[in-house]
């Protein structure tokens, strides 16, 4: 339970959230939201409730909130796996059930009565042979060419991140969390979106990034937190260089 907890409280904090945040938005006593991250099964009610305090917690910071309650249960031991029960009505005999046995046992019977059937296991006549000539020509067709597909230039948003040193990066696209993880110093990651993007960065000033190939204005200082940056039609201008003042002298 100990690295279960560690791990939850890890993401917290990269994401520069503290238990009061969590706390609010979830509706969980700070009391119990510790006793997670520290390890103390003790302290929390029992039933369903540590279950559903992980998920909401989970799904709080963005991560898989499946996948949480099952490390969480592994690592607390509060279920431990059930064996297949039996089918009623079988006895398994060296692991296989007596009605397969039989019923593999009676197909056998009727595969030999067939063959021992007059006319039944004997071979099909051979079909007649049909020659060439017999056969009328066919006209050759002649197909209309087929058109060429030109893809349409892409209508949506292209977002490219660059680690410039390591740090923690949440993207959405179009609602969906695409990326929730820390990015180490040189990583790159492309994002692509319909109509909208969601940012947020927990070292601003170790990230620089890309919209559609255009490169985009300092998000922050080093060490800052930015959540929340929508990246639009609309706010586009906004978040990137002036393509007349990202050309280079002379171009």
């Amino acid at each position: 339970m100990g690295s279960f907890g560690e791990n939850l409280r890890r993401e917290r904090e990269l994401r520069g959230i503290s238990l009061r945040d969590v706390a609010d938005a979830t509706k969980i006593s700070i009391r119990f939201l510790e006793a997670l991250e520290q390890g103390r099964i003790d302290v929390l009610p029992g039933g369903l409730f540590p279950r559903a305090f992980v998920r909401q917690y989970a799904k709080f910071l963005g991560l898989d909130p499946d996948r949480a309650v099952a490390d969480f249960l592994y690592s607390s031991g509060l279920e431990t796996p059930r064996p297949a029960p039996v089918a009623a009505g079988t006895t398994p005999v060296h692991g296989v059930p007596w009605r397969a046995l039989a019923a593999g046992a009676l197909a056998l019977v009727t595969i030999v009565a067939w063959l021992a059937t007059p006319g039944l296991g004997s071979r099909p006549a051979p079909a007649p042979e049909v020659t060439i000539t017999d056969v009328a020509p066919v006209p050759p067709v002649t197909l209309p060419p087929v058109p060429v597909y030109t893809p349409a230039p892409p209508s949506g948003l292209v977002l490219q991140v660059t680690a410039d040193a390591d740090c923690w990066v949440e993207i959405k696209a179009d609602g969906e969390t695409r990326l929730s993880r820390e990015l180490a110093a040189g990583e790159r990651q492309t994002i692509e979106a319909r109509d909208e993007l969601v940012l947020s960065v927990g070292n601003a000033g170790g990230l620089s990034f890309s919209v559609n190939d255009r490169p985009g204005l300092p998000l922050g200082r080093s060490g800052e937190v930015k959540k929340g940056i929508v990246i639009s039609r609309q706010t586009l201008p906004a978040l990137v260089q002036d393509a007349a003042a990202a050309r280079p002298p002379g171009a």
